[in-house]
C-alpha cells in the first residue's frame, strides 16, 4: 500500500497526434481548435507571409472553412473565397474593407432590411456617403454614380419583392464609371446566376440560407475577382473577429452535398405553389419570377436561364388583423424571418426584415402588411397546397 492517492499519468493533459492510418475517413473531420501549434518561430514566420502553408489562430482561418470556401468556389467560378460569421458580416466586411471615409456606396433600393440599414444609418457614421437606386434601371443607377462613388451593391432577385435587376446594363454602367459591382447571390445561388460570369466583381452569399440549407447554421461567404481585394476584406473580418465557427462550416458542407437536389424540388415546388396561390380567393397578387405576369418575367427569363427559384411572394387583401388570422390558421407551417429551409418557411417583412423601415419607406417598396413572403421546402406540394388553401380560407 502507499499513503499516496491515486493520481493519472502526468502527461494526460498533452496533446497527441491524431492516430495514423491508411485508410482515411468518409466525412470530412470536424477540428474545432482554436490554436494550430508550430514547429519554431521561423515556421510561423513563413506561415504568415505565406513561405508555406499552415493554421495558426482560428480566428484567422481553419480547415473547415477554408474546405467549404473551396465548394463554393466551385459553384461560383471562384478561388479564394472567405467564409464569415454571418451574411451581413459578409456584406460589411466588404463594404468596410474596401471603402472608406469619404467614399460613396450606390445601393438596389429593395436591399434586404439589415443591408438597407447598414446603408442608411451605419455606414455615414464611418464618413461613407450611400445613395439608393432602382437596381431595374440601370440608368437611374447611372444617374446615382458620383465623382465619389467606389462601388455598386445590389441583389439580383431582391429580398422581397423579387424585382430583378437590370445586370446586363447595370454591369455596363459600373465598368464605364470604374466602380465595383458587388453583387449578393443569396436569392438565386450558383443554380440560378453566377455574377463573376456576367462582370461583377465581388460576390456575396448568405450561406445560411439556401446553400446550407437546414436552418442551423449562420454563416456568409465572400468571393473577389481581384485577388488584391481580398486582403482588405480579410484583415477587417479577422480584426473585427467575423470569425465562422468550425461546426457550422461542418454542417454547412455536408448541407451543400444535398443542395442540387434540394434546389431543383423547391423549385418545382415553387412554380406550382405559385400557381396553386394565385387561383385562391383573397390573394391580390403572386410574385414568382417563373409566372408571365412578374413585372420582369422576361429579364428574368434571360438572366436565370429558367432557374426561378425557391421564393415566392403574395400579397393578401386587408391588413394586419388578416395576416394574424391567416398565420394563426395554420400552425403547422414555421411563420419565421429566415428561407433557404427544407421545410417551407413564411415571414411577414413588415414584423420582421423590413420593420426598421417607415411605413411609407415600406410602402414604397411594396410592402404591406398584407405582404407575405414563402421560401418553398421540399415537402409534398400537395400538402403545400392544403395548407395556404387553409391559410386564405381564414381570411
Amino acid at each position: 500500500m502507499t499513503d499516496r492517492p491515486n493520481t493519472p499519468p502526468t502527461t494526460l493533459v498533452r496533446r497527441t497526434a491524431f492516430p495514423g492510418s491508411v485508410s482515411r475517413a468518409v466525412v470530412t473531420p470536424l477540428q474545432p481548435s482554436v490554436v494550430y501549434a508550430s514547429p519554431s518561430p521561423d515556421a510561423l514566420d513563413d506561415q504568415y507571409e505565406g513561405r508555406s502553408k499552415g493554421f495558426t489562430y482560428a480566428r484567422e482561418g481553419h480547415p473547415n472553412a477554408e474546405l467549404l470556401a473551396q465548394k463554393i468556389d466551385m459553384l461560383e467560378g471562384a478561388e479564394g473565397g472567405l467564409m464569415m460569421g454571418s451574411g451581413m458580416a459578409a456584406v460589411t466586411a466588404v463594404l468596410m474593407g474596401l471603402m472608406g471615409q469619404g467614399d460613396h456606396v450606390v445601393g438596389g433600393d429593395q436591399l434586404y432590411g439589415r443591408s438597407l440599414r447598414l446603408m442608411h444609418q451605419d455606414l455615414k457614421r464611418f464618413g461613407i456617403a450611400t445613395s439608393l437606386a432602382d437596381p431595374t434601371d440601370a440608368q437611374a443607377i447611372a444617374a446615382a454614380i458620383r465623382p465619389e462613388t467606389k462601388m455598386i451593391l445590389l441583389e439580383v432577385v431582391s429580398n422581397p419583392t423579387l424585382r430583378v435587376a437590370d445586370m446586363v446594363g447595370i454591369a455596363k454602367v459600373a465598368k464605364d464609371a470604374g466602380v465595383l459591382l458587388v453583387v449578393d447571390n443569396t436569392f438565386t445561388t450558383p443554380f440560378g446566376y453566377r455574377p463573376f460570369d456576367h462582370g461583377a466583381d465581388v460576390v456575396i452569399h448568405s450561406v445560411t440560407k439556401l446553400l446550407a440549407g437546414h436552418s442551423d447554421v449562420t454563416l456568409g461567404y465572400v468571393s473577389v475577382k481581384d485577388p488584391s481585394h481580398r486582403k482588405p476584406i480579410y484583415d477587417f473580418a479577422v480584426t473585427t473577429g467575423m470569425t465562422p465557427s468550425p461546426y457550422d462550416c461542418w454542417l454547412a458542407e455536408r448541407g451543400l452535398y444535398t443542395f442540387p437536389l434540394r434546389y431543383d424540388r423547391a423549385e418545382a415546388n415553387a412554380r406550382a405553389l405559385a400557381d396553386h396561390l394565385a387561383g385562391l380567393a383573397g390573394v391580390s397578387k403572386v410574385l414568382y419570377t417563373g409566372r408571365a405576369d412578374h413585372p420582369d418575367h422576361a429579364r428574368a427569363q434571360s438572366l436565370l436561364q429558367g432557374r426561378d427559384g425557391n421564393m415566392v411572394s403574395f400579397v393578401i387583401d386587408g391588413g394586419r388583423a388578416e395576416a394574424n388570422r391567416m398565420i394563426e390558421a395554420v400552425p403547422q407551417l414555421a411563420f419565421a424571418p429566415t428561407l433557404g429551409d427544407v421545410g417551407t418557411t413564411i415571414s411577414h417583412p413588415a414584423s420582421s426584415s423590413h420593420r426598421g423601415l417607415t411605413a411609407e419607406g415600406r410602402a414604397a417598396l411594396g410592402i404591406t402588411e398584407g405582404f407575405f413572403r414563402v421560401s418553398v421546402g421540399i415537402e409534398d406540394i400537395d400538402l403545400l397546397k392544403v395548407d395556404f388553401s387553409q391559410a386564405l380560407a381564414a381570411i
